[in-house]
């Protein structure tokens, strides 16, 4: 019975007292760090810049320093890494030196699943969100499970959170395959799509290969739930020799939705499960997509005991993740007021799922997007897909490409995608250059009732905020008073 699920206690890592992360603030870096440190650990790390946070951390105890030193690195029993650091970096070189323990986010976080009942969600898309839904769900049914997400998740506040439970629910990341690192006892594949190709090759054959060997670090009495509308994931199916839960659209989907309905922001639907009722269901978040997400959350949740009760609360209360088609609340305008969304999707099924959402939720507005391309490599990569994507918005603003430390791929760019776009017909982009304040810009384009989504995974994610905070709409509110 789910009352009876007690914590194991986390065994100590032997010699290991004080762990250092290398790039602390990033989002795989520092919910791992906060656990550690609620586990008692001296906790250790070091970012170009502080942050939010690191402030958090350090507010817990963690020694933060800003920028990366050698000394840093000193009194360190193990250094934590992500992909993004290599071996030139000053820490870990002296580390290396030294005989420190140099370690992937991936193989910490491995530890920490190690003696708990490890949960952990794959795929290309959807990770964040039903991660963070399995979480409110697990805490909706009394479980309190520790869990490491990619996004904060709103209600907590943080995007990770020590709980008292046996239960560790966590994201697994492919990107560069360090979810290979992971032997959880559930693990989810929402849907397998080509990105962070450079990892496997080229190969997405590779990519599909690693999936299935992710799914076999599941013992075989562990259980995959998998995505069957996904055709790559139904395609892999047969090769998985584990315990399988299948969700989805499809009516040969295990777990499956019906008679969805979509009102604003709000999603309901009836899930279908055997030898179960049928529930009804319904959540704070817009698309197809989500159900998706919320399907995957119900199948782990009824396997693992969780009442329907607090199934369905968990998903009516779920306040959302950060950046997660994030509503910032309203900027006036001339006649009215325009519904500012924020949303980190930056592949071109994320976007077209967020289009889809937008139109579903609220037919009669406009769609007046910003976006910003994350990586050349993705925009070269997923070029024609972004450029039929991005077309279907009504008003379209194109920020030069993050970088995330690349350098510029010739016909990787913005203005390329731009002109590719506009030759299609349908709309005229406006091309945005790096720095440029973009409230003047914006303002003139809208109209009351529109809906003015900012997406991109790179530093649009601070675009919303100051449009909000701009005195350009601070004055129109005045005016329409």
């Amino acid at each position: 019975m789910v009352e009876n699920q007690k914590a194991m206690p986390q065994p100590e890592m032997r010699r290991i007292r004080r762990i250092h992360f290398v790039g602390i603030g990033g989002v795989g870096m520092c919910g791992i760090a906060e656990v550690l440190l609620n586990l008692g650990y001296q906790v250790s790390g070091s970012d170009l810049k502080e942050s939010p946070v690191t402030d958090r951390l350090k507010s817990f105890g963690a020694q933060i320093f800003i920028g990366h030193r050698a000394e840093n690195a000193a009194e360190a029993d193990v250094l934590v890494v992500s992909s993004a650091v290599n071996t030139s970096n000053p820490e870990v070189a002296t580390a290396l030196e030294r005989r420190i323990p140099v370690v992937p986010r991936a193989e910490m976080l491995a530890e920490l699943m190690r003696y708990r009942h490890g949960i952990a969600v794959a795929g290309t898309h959807g990770k964040t969100t039903t991660t963070s839904l399995i979480a409110s769900v697990f805490a909706a049914g009394g479980l309190d499970p520790t869990f490491v997400i990619g996004g904060r998740l709103n209600a907590a506040g943080t995007n990770a959170q020590l709980g008292t439970s046996r239960y560790l629910i966590a994201e697994a990341d492919e990107s560069d395959a360090s979810f290979l690192h992971l032997q959880p006892l559930v693990a989810v594949v929402t849907n397998i799509d080509e990105d962070h190709m450079a990892t496997y090759d080229g190969d997405f054959n590779k990519l599909k290969k690693t999936f299935v060997e992710f799914l076999h670090n599941l013992p075989f009495y562990g259980l995959a739930v998998v995505c069957l509308d996904d055709p790559v994931v139904r395609e892999i199916l047969p090769l998985v020799k584990r315990p399988t839960v299948t969700y989805g659209f499809s009516e040969d989907a295990d777990v499956r939705a019906i008679n969805v309905r979509q009102e604003g922001m709000q999603t309901f639907f009836t899930v279908l499960r055997p030898d179960r009722e049928p529930l009804d269901v319904s959540v704070n978040m817009p698309g197809n997509h989500n159900v998706l997400n919320s399907l995957a959350t119900i199948c782990i949740a009824t396997d693992e005991g969780v009442s329907d009760e607090a199934i369905v609360e968990g998903l009516s209360r779920f306040a959302g993740v950060g950046r997660r088609f994030q509503v910032y609340g309203q900027l006036p305008v001339e006649g009215g007021d325009v519904m500012l969304v924020d949303d980190y999707g930056h592949h071109p099924t994320e976007v077209a799922a967020v289009i889809k959402a937008v139109r579903g939720g609220w037919p009669e507005r406009r769609l007046v997007m910003v976006y910003q391309p994350h990586r050349y490599s993705r925009t070269r990569d997923l070029y024609d897909d972004f450029v039929n994507v991005l077309a279907d918005a009504n008003v379209l603003l194109l920020m030069e490409v993050y970088p995330a430390g690349e350098e510029p791929i010739p016909g990787a760019d913005s203005r390329k995608l731009c002109n590719s776009i506009r030759q299609r017909g349908q709309l005229d982009p406006i091309y945005i250059e790096r720095g440029v304040d973009l409230a003047p810009i914006v303002k003139p384009l809208l109209r009351a009732g529109d809906i003015l989504l900012c997406q991109g995974a790179g530093d649009i994610g601070g675009l919303a905020p100051k449009l909000l905070a701009s005195p350009l709409f601070a004055a129109a509110k005045g005016k329409s008073k």
